[in-house]
């Protein structure tokens, strides 16, 4: 078991009425898919269960977050090539941005949701990194925004800057999609809590399934599903 390695405690179920079978199951659901609470709540009516979407809710908000950090250190370190980009948003009625790093292989690497788009919160996103990744960087490939000069400087990074270089931060750049297909989904984040909340678990389960489908052969993709479905297990045990 995971907690026998000594970094976490076993995810508890106590007094919660369904099974954890069901609640793994409709967290799963609900991260993995484009679906909404409803949706969820939907799928499992049609196999008995009656559970309500706000209960369904409920679950992805306690364990979203714990389930986010264990898939978080059963993966593998990433490359040490970093793609940042930022993307504009509309969360709760205010104009705010999400900035998201990614490696070579679109692996999410972190993300912050930021009311600004200045030198400041480009540094947030790079002490977060630093702070938290397993590998130092090598190279650090961005847009053109003059924020991340400034933030890079500070860190005596600059060398590592690789700018305005759009074609090599399509990976940044196209990591946004899966998040603005569920932005139209849930009609937009409510808050800048929620929303962070929400894109960093959405982040991890992204990193553990995530496949390119069109570049791989069926037994490996079959392989890479049960991977990821091992890890998903584990992650709960």
């Amino acid at each position: 078991p995971l907690w026998s390695k000594g970094w976490m405690k076993p995810i508890s179920f106590k007094r919660h009425r369904f099974p954890a079978e069901i609640i793994r199951h409709a967290v799963w659901l609900y991260f993995r898919f484009s679906l909404s609470f409803r949706d969820v709540e939907e799928l499992l009516a049609v196999r008995g269960i009656e559970v309500s979407y706000e209960t369904i809710r409920c679950w992805t908000i306690k364990f979203g977050p714990q389930i986010a950090r264990r898939l978080k250190k059963l993966r593998p370190a990433p490359s040490p090539r970093w793609h940042l980009d930022e993307v504009v948003s509309s969360i709760g009625g205010r104009r705010m941005y999400i900035w998201r790093a990614v490696d070579d292989e679109g692996e999410v690497l972190d993300l912050v949701v930021q009311r600004r788009r200045d030198g400041e919160a480009a540094l947030k996103l790079l002490k977060r990194l630093l702070r938290n990744q397993p590998v130092a960087p090598e190279a650090i490939v961005t847009d053109g925004l003059r924020s991340y000069v400034t933030a890079l400087d500070r860190l005596n990074l600059r060398h590592l800057h690789r700018p305005g270089r759009l074609r090599e931060n399509n990976r940044a750049e196209n990591s946004h999609l899966p998040i603005r297909r569920r932005e139209r989904q849930m009609q937009r984040f409510r808050s800048q809590a929620s929303a962070q909340r929400f894109l960093t678990t959405h982040a991890a389960v992204y990193n553990t399934f995530y496949t390119q489908r069109h570049l791989t052969s069926r037994p490996t993709l079959r392989r890479l599903r049960a991977d990821a479905l091992a890890a998903w297990a584990a992650a709960w045990a």
